[in-house]
Formats: C-alpha cells, structure tokens, sequence
C-alpha cells in the first residue's frame, strides 16, 4: 500500500486491511487505474480473497521509485483480478463482500518474471477522482504545501486573477490557497466532468434528480415572463406567472383590506407553517429585509412570523400575543401530509376556531400545496391553494409561493417582485457566464478543492451584517441536504467524502465565540460576508468611526489575521515573554475568502441566494452525486412512526410493547414516560395554546 502521509517524497507501507476500508485507497487508485483493465464482470466472478504483502524495495528501487514498484504489481498475473471499487455506469451495485475480497498480490519473483501485457485502451473512469484532471490536482498538492499565504498574497498577478465583480457583488478568493496552476487545473476538472453541459441540462429541463425522475428547475421560479424553459415539452413559465399573479392579487387584497378576517378586521399579522425549505430559506430573507428601509416601511404595522418545530414551546411562541382576528395562516406543504406541518396546522386550526367559530378557516387560513383534495379537507377553499411543482426541491423552493406568498404579505409584491430579479440576476451568470467570469462556479470550485484535495471538510459562513444573521442555517440546508451523499448519481459507493459541515454566526458576534479555534485551532475555509452601505446609519459625536465602520473594520482584518497570521520572531521583537510566545502564535495560512455586497435589500438578497444555491449544484456536478434528492431524511421518519404507535398504546393502556426495541431505546422511552405526572399522559381535555397565547377576544369571552 503507497501513500505520501506528510511527506515530500512518497513512502511505502504494509496495508493489510481489506481495500474499502483502507485509509490509502485514492492513492492506490490513482497509481493503479491507469495500468489496469478490468471490466465488473471479471470482478464479480473472482471469490477468493488475497491479502497484500508488503512490496520489498531493493537496491535498484530506490525511495522515489515506489511509483515502478506499483506498476509491476499491477502488471503481474494476480494483479490482473484487482479490484479498484469500480464499474461502468448503468451496471447493477456490487455489495461490500464483492468488493472488499480483491488486493494486490505481488513478490520479487513475479516482479521478475511478468511480461508487460500487450497494450491496451484505458478504462473508462467511472469516478471524476479517476481522472487525469483529479490525479493531476491530487498531485498540485504538494505545490501548494510549498507555499504560505502570506507569500501568496504579495503576488499582484495572482491578486488580478482572484478578484470578480458581477452587478455590485465584489468577491475575493485571493486568501484561498491556490495558485494560477489551480485555477488551470480546477477549470480542467470542471471541463472533464462536463459542468457547463450539466448547467445547461439544469436549464434545459432535464430529469437531473435521477431517483426521483424530476427536472430541477427552481431558476425558472424567478424567470421573466419574456423567457422559456421547457421541462417535459412544456414552457413552465407561464405558470409560473400564473401562480405570481394570483399571490399578487391575493396580497394586495390582503395589505389593502379588502380581504378582511371572518369579524371584519384586517388580517395584520401572518404565521406561515412549514419546516425544513419551507421554514429556513422565507425565515432568512424576511430576516434579511425586515430592517431594510423600504422594506420596513411597506410593512409598517404587520407583523410575519414562523413555525416550524412540532414543540409546543415554539407553536407557543410563534402565537404568543397574536389575536385570531388579525391573523392569517399560512400552511406549507406540498403534499399536505408532511407530519410536523400538519400538527401544527391542526393546533393553530384549532386555537383560531376555538375564538372564532370553525368558518373563520376559510378566511384565515390559505395553503402552499398541490394536494388541493386535501386541502379541502381540512378546511380550507382550493380557490386559496397556490401551486407549486415537482421540480421545485423544498430547499430550493424560497422562491416560490412558499417564500413569495408570506413575503409579498408582508412587504408587498414590489419587494418580492425585486427578490426574484435578483436571484434571475445570479442565474443569468451561472447559465451563460464563461467559468472564469462565473461567480457561482469559481466558489463551487474552490470548495471542491478545500474539501476534496485539502482535507478541509467545514466551512464557516460569518456574514458582518445582522441582517444576514439567517443565511447560515439556510445555507446549512441547501449545502449538507444536497451533498451530504455516500453514493454517486448511479448509485456507485464513492471512493471520496462529499459534502461540507457549514456553519456560521453574524460578526462580530462569532469572534466571541469560536473564531479561537479557526485562528489556532482547526483549519475551517471561511465565507466573509460584508456590506459597502448599512440598512441603519449611527454615528456619535466624538467616535473615531461610525458604528458600521467599526464592524467593517472588523471584516477587514480577520481574513489577514488567519491567513498572514504572526511569527515567533514577530511576537518575540515585540517583547512577548518566551513563556507566552507559543500561545500568542498564530500559524496563518489559513483559507477565506471575502464577499462585498453593496447594500441588502431585496435584489441583492436574491442574488445571494441564488449565488449560494448554484454553488451547491457546481460541487454537486463535479463530484457527481444527486445534490436534488435527500433519501438521508427518510428513516428516522419512518422510526419515528414506530415509536408513535407505542406510545400512544402506552399513553391509552399503561404499557409500553417493548418488542424490537434495543435496550437503549427502551429504557429511554420507559424514564420518559416514568418522569411525566400522570394527569399530562392522559389529559381529559383538550390543552390549546389560546389559553395562554393572547388575551381572548370579545367574541371568545361571549362564548
């Protein structure tokens, strides 16, 4: 088994561990692939199992030719079965046991006596890490751990290269550690792995969610009425419109007082329930914009608020000191079936007609959902349904009814109508911008290369605006739901880690918190988030800066500090006390890089979207996994379910069927159910959240 470790030159160590799990194994396949032809037939028809033993240099094979060693392993007689976790797209799944029972076998007396095989063509790769393009990358490495960037960033013809500007949004990446060479090669692997055919597809209407047999069209969401997108020999983007207008007439209605609730009072105050997309993505931009001013004074006097967590602590908290009168609902779910949303949307049913009778449903409360039979089920009139389509992924979907519909109530459909033209803004570059000129594709790249080929799994998203403080569990959805995959879009076990772990807190706060342990501590690639004009201007008499150049400030200096850091010597010239020295040392080279926009109001929070959305795609394609389905969701549901059952037949007889369960689990439920005061397992009435959420209207009090 060869690997590098650390080191410059490459070493070579015994590996007796079965190949898939061998923490060596892209090496091994980036040496071996190239000389090995094998096709999943052959793999799947050898059984036995063989065990590496450790390759012996002599005398001719000196250190730095491990490389050769390789080679006539792969060349011998039993090396012609190895088995690199391989095969041809559209080819069945092998299981593990198939995969894990082949390894090089090779000694000095085969070595020796192996004629070279006659030649043959190269395999065709199956992964993009079994590419020239990735090897090459692979092997840059080693450049790239010559350099420090405090060296880097003295190079003014590098600087030039690691600046882009798209309509007011500036973006830096001279703070990630690559060269011209890496962006020549990133831009090499984006062209091997077809990336700017995929955005064209993506564009174009075809089924990229694979396993769900769907288009991902959510860039048509915001799309002009002068545009075309065809998604199964149709032009969606009529009903597209078609959806925009009825939220537009609906909402003017509603801000205008012409819809009014079932007492006659204006609808002043909106919850809007849904989780996950339909929670995360509306939650940041009306973050975003609420202190906006234009926003702001389009919704003077109304107020927008989410639920989301099936706790009754958050139902509480989201109804607390609203009245029923003044309240419009809004219930998220495009299959109206998603468990969390429709508990809550029954307890919030419930807390309206309580106080106002069961036909105030149809004026309070209004739906996002395709199951219009549903729907009407529960109460509410089709007519106040607002589609939206498969191909919408619920991360994806803020620009849909489900973030337009609460948005446009809010602050009117003119800033909702700016939000989509921003995020048509970043898709118009994403679709038709060449690869260097393309902001979402140079940041998807570089994350490939922090997270592929550096080792650096994390990101951190620190924005130096309050108002941003939502972006980073958005984004957190949309990056890990998309790329946290095992497998590629064929279902093959990738041979790589995918994904990245995002995080993130608003500056100057997060410098509070754990920005100790990206500047001494791990190595974590951050997003620097500034902002060139505030949404709300202070300055004191007699302060050296305003309040925002103060945190700007900030902006400014932390990407030096963690990529120029500071020496020994530095520390030791300024008179630290050698005790201390190594505590105050700050090794730098530390990647970020920094985003300038130029205001946040509703067009530039939708260019940051959809920045941020298609920079998820562009890791997605290159690492080739489905970034538009999240299977990952579905089991602790369906267990979830299970334990559901049983509790309820513990609550209504006093036992709980243990069958099945670990010991674990069991005991969790049964100190759970030990704990509860026997009055709340089995109520006798109803507990609603009107009896401590808002004082009861007059109607109430008569009833």
């Amino acid at each position: 088994c060869l690997h590098t470790g650390n080191s410059p030159e490459p070493t070579r160590t015994a590996c007796r561990r079965e190949f898939p799990v061998c923490k060596h194994q892209r090496i091994i396949r980036s040496i071996l692939l190239p000389y090995i032809s094998m096709s999943a037939s052959t793999a799947l028809g050898a059984q036995a199992r063989t065990v590496a033993r450790p390759m012996t240099a002599t005398a001719n094979q000196p250190r730095a030719g491990a490389r050769p060693v390789a080679l006539k392993a792969a060349r011998s007689s039993s090396a012609k079965n190895a088995f690199l976790g391989s095969f041809p797209k559209g080819s069945k799944k092998m299981g593990t046991s198939a995969r894990s029972k082949f390894s090089v076998r090779a000694s000095a007396t085969e070595d020796a006596e192996a004629a070279p095989p006659p030649a043959a063509a190269a395999p065709e790769p199956v992964f993009i890490s079994d590419t020239p393009e990735w090897k090459a990358l692979a092997a840059h490495v080693h450049d790239i751990d010559q350099t420090h960037l405090k060296d880097l960033l003295r190079d003014e013809k590098r600087f030039e290269k690691c600046v882009m500007e798209h309509n007011g949004i500036y973006v830096d990446f001279a703070r990630q550690r690559v060269t011209e060479e890496t962006l020549d090669l990133l831009e090499a692997l984006a062209e091997r792995a077809g990336l700017q055919e995929k955005i064209a597809a993506m564009f174009g209407g075809k089924h990229l969610n694979s396993t769900e047999d769907r288009a991902v069209l959510h860039a048509a969401l915001r799309a002009p009425a002068t545009e075309k997108i065809i998604a199964d020999g149709e032009d969606v983007v009529p009903e597209v419109h078609d959806v925009l207008d009825k939220i537009k007439n609906f909402s003017n209605m509603v801000r205008g007082g012409e819809w009014k609730g079932v007492t006659g009072k204006p609808l002043t105050d909106v919850v809007a329930i849904g989780i996950g997309g339909s929670f995360l993505g509306p939650l940041f931009c009306h973050t975003a914009l609420k202190t906006a001013p234009e926003a702001a004074a389009c919704a003077r006097g109304r107020q927008l608020r989410f639920l989301a967590n099936v706790d009754p602590i958050d139902v509480a908290r989201s109804l607390n000191g609203l009245d029923p009168e003044t309240t419009m609902v809004i219930v998220v779910s495009k299959t109206f079936t998603t468990a969390e949303t429709m508990l809550n949307a029954r307890t919030v049913r419930k807390w309206i007609t309580s106080a106002l009778g069961k036909e105030a449903v149809a004026k309070h409360m209004v739906a996002v959902s395709t199951n219009l039979k549903l729907v009407e089920e529960f109460g509410i009139d089709p007519e106040n349904a607002f589609a939206f389509w498969d191909w919408v992924g619920g991360r994806y979907s803020v620009t849909s009814a489900v973030g337009i519909l609460p948005l446009a109530l809010q602050y009117g459909f003119g800033q909702a109508e700016q939000f989509l033209n921003g995020a048509w803004d970043m898709d118009k570059n994403f679709r038709d911008a060449p690869l260097r000129e393309n902001l979402p594709v140079m940041l998807g790249l570089l994350s490939v290369w922090n997270v592929s080929f550096l080792d650096l799994p994390a990101r951190a998203i620190l924005p130096y605006c309050q108002a941003l403080a939502k972006l980073a569990p958005h984004i957190q959805q949309v990056s890990m739901e998309s790329n946290g995959k095992g497998v590629d879009i064929h279902g093959n076990r990738l041979p790589f880690n995918t994904g990245e772990i995002d995080f993130g807190e608003p500056g100057t706060n997060g410098q509070h918190s754990f920005y100790q342990l990206i500047h001494q501590g791990r190595v974590i690639p951050c997003d620097f988030i500034g902002v060139v004009k505030s949404q709300q201007s202070v300055f004191l008499a007699g302060e050296i800066v305003s309040n925002h150049d103060e945190l700007m400030c900030n902006f400014f200096a932390q990407p030096d500090a963690l990529a120029t850091g500071k020496t020994p010597e530095e520390l030791r010239a300024e008179g630290v006390g050698e005790a201390l020295v190594p505590h105050k040392t700050f090794p730098g080279n530390r990647p970020s890089l920094s985003l300038l926009l130029p205001a946040v109001d509703p067009f530039v929070v939708g260019q940051l979207l959809a920045l941020y959305e298609h920079r998820v795609a562009v890791q997605g394609f290159l690492w080739g996994v489905n970034s538009f389905d999240q299977w990952g969701v579905e089991l602790g549901k369906v267990l979830a379910g299970g334990v559901r059952d049983r509790l309820r037949a513990a609550r209504t007889n006093g036992r709980l069927d243990t069958a099945g369960l670990n010991p674990s689990t069991r005991r969790l439920i049964q100190h759970y159910l030990a704990q509860q005061p026997q009055d709340t397992d089995t109520p006798t009435e109803e507990t609603l959240p009107s009896t401590f959420t808002h004082n009861p209207s007059k109607r109430q009090r008569q009833r």
